[in-house]
């Protein structure tokens, strides 16, 4: 039986992060060779693999394969990815393609990006979506303090503190709405309603937010952070650990249109309190919850995964994403207390990654739990002068 390393502090404070593939007893040239050929196979790949597409000399996409169309959700993964990487080709070209087609420059959304576009980069809405705009900007701040700055829009930093400020100020002027609610310090579903979505809160993100951002914000996103911690906890369920999609603030299920249940979006949940345990101890609380998510999912074969109503009752339709929930739960063990979350680890090496067409929301998840097991999902902090 392989033992869970002792608690250490967060990477933030240590530098250090838990190389889980390690623990379960993977050779370091058997867990370099896992990420290199994952991320061959997902952005140098066939037509069953591949979700990254270059286009023109030098712009590139991330295609949700299943909808057939590009999000800021994939894009601003895909910039992720790339920085964690250290791959600058495929950062810009997705950063390019990004704000070529994505960015909007009037109406109420001007400052924000359209969360959808066709392949050749016509808008179909003139909506955002905020997870997208989270990761564009911490995937920015990486750039910059792994590469520098450049000429516009390679400014990272520049282009990171731009778009976080017009994320918490916008609709001061009276013109559009801000992303996060002023008041409680929650990010929205969408700018324009006054719900939430679990899995879009990230307290890690906002932790670095506030030192990097525009410093008359940080008081913001230090709040932000807290807040987004206690508001996981009210909208997880007590006995399963489950999240619904969608939640009011006071963190109950909004199940209009069916949104109220744990599926696709919820799965994130998982992966955002492993990493926020990982990098930052955020709360002892998020052992708990990973302990009862990997203890709901036990005796589950993934594929029999399906949509369940947070309190864990199954619906006869199936998960969409049977891969991508399985590596959240996997990716849950960088918090997990119990010896058994290494069994999740083994499970998770012992899948490959998703082919066919529904394998981009699967992927993605996948990459960045490969990234985070393997100790390789690491914050970049500012290069010293």
């Amino acid at each position: 039986m392989t033992k869970v390393v002792e608690k250490h502090e967060g990477s933030f404070y240590t530098g250090e992060y838990r190389n889980l593939f390690k623990e379960i007893g993977k050779t370091q040239e058997e867990i370099n060779s896992r990420l290199q050929d994952s991320w061959e196979e997902l952005f140098n790949g066939d037509e069953n693999t591949r979700i990254f597409y270059p286009a023109g000399e030098d712009e590139g996409y991330m295609l949700d394969t299943g909808n057939l169309d590009v999000r800021t959700e994939g894009m601003s993964y895909g910039m992720m990815m790339a920085v964690q990487m250290d791959n600058k080709d495929v950062f810009d070209r997705l950063w390019k393609w990004t704000k070529k087609n994505m960015y909007m420059t009037s109406g109420e959304n001007a400052g924000y990006f359209a969360w959808s576009c066709a392949l050749d980069g016509t808008k179909n809405s003139y909506g955002p979506a905020p997870d997208g705009e989270e990761f564009f900007a911490l995937a920015l701040f990486f750039a910059h303090n792994r590469w520098g700055d450049f000429f516009p829009p390679y400014d990272y930093s520049v282009q990171a503190k731009e778009l976080l400020s017009t994320c918490i100020h916008k609709g001061e002027d009276g013109i559009g709405f801000p992303m996060w609610n002023k008041e409680n310090k929650l990010i929205k579903f969408i700018p324009n309603c006054e719900f939430s979505d679990p899995s879009y809160h990230l307290p890690h993100f906002y932790e670095l937010f506030a030192l990097w951002a525009n410093e008359e914000d940080s008081q913001f996103w230090k709040e932000a952070a807290a807040a987004s911690r206690e508001y996981i906890k009210i909208s997880c369920h007590p006995e399963t650990g489950l999240a619904p999609e969608y939640a009011y603030y006071d963190g109950t299920p909004n199940n209009e249109n069916g949104y109220g249940h744990f599926f696709s979006d919820a799965y994130r949940v998982a992966a955002n309190i492993g990493l926020d345990y990982e990098w930052f101890r955020g709360d002892e609380w998020e052992r708990e919850e990973a302990n009862k998510l990997q203890a709901f999912f036990a005796d589950k074969d993934p594929a029999d995964y399906r949509r369940y109503t947070i309190a864990g009752e199954p619906f006869e339709e199936k998960s969409l994403h049977p891969v991508g929930l399985l590596a959240t739960n996997a990716m849950a063990s960088l918090a997990a207390a119990e010896p058994d979350s290494l069994k999740w680890v083994e499970v998770f090496w012992n899948t490959p990654v998703r082919t066919g067409v529904r394998r981009y929301y699967d992927n993605c998840l996948y990459f960045f739990s490969l990234l985070a097991l393997s100790g390789n999902y690491k914050i970049y902090m500012p290069k010293e002068d």
